[in-house]
């Protein structure tokens, strides 16, 4: 019974550092595009690079495949949040920062049709701008 525990613990603990590290890594990577393109936002280099990321990250590349996103949407996307939520805060910039959070994308990748304010609203909230 005790080696189970044992193992049950060593288990969540693995989980939740690979978890931490994910999480991590993304932001980190949201937050290098943001400084990089701060004065350059309409690059298009930009949207490849974050298209590039995404499809990286394991969980972010099956939300991408289950979507079939290509780099075009992400291209709309972002032209979509540049309209009303071009702005930062902090280390979160709405246009940039929601691609690399998983429940983020998903909205966006199934929401990517409604109009830009609506969506850069839902994405302001979801990151309490």
């Amino acid at each position: 019974m005790q080696y189970f525990l044992i193992i049950i613990l060593i288990t969540a603990t693995i989980i939740f550092i690979g978890g931490t590290y994910r999480a991590l890594k993304m932001s980190r990577k949201s937050v290098a595009l943001i400084e990089k393109y701060e004065n350059d936002k309409n690059n298009p280099a930009l949207i490849q690079e974050i298209f590039d990321a995404l499809r990286e990250d394991f969980w972010l590349n099956k939300i991408l495949q289950d979507n079939n996103a290509t780099i075009d949407d992400i291209k709309t996307l972002h032209k979509k949040l540049m309209k009303w939520g071009d702005f930062r805060k902090y280390n979160r910039y709405v246009p940039i920062t929601s691609f690399f959070n998983r429940t983020a994308l998903k909205y966006l990748l199934t929401h990517k049709n409604d109009d830009s304010k609506s969506l850069t609203e839902k994405m302001m909230n979801h990151f309490h701008f």
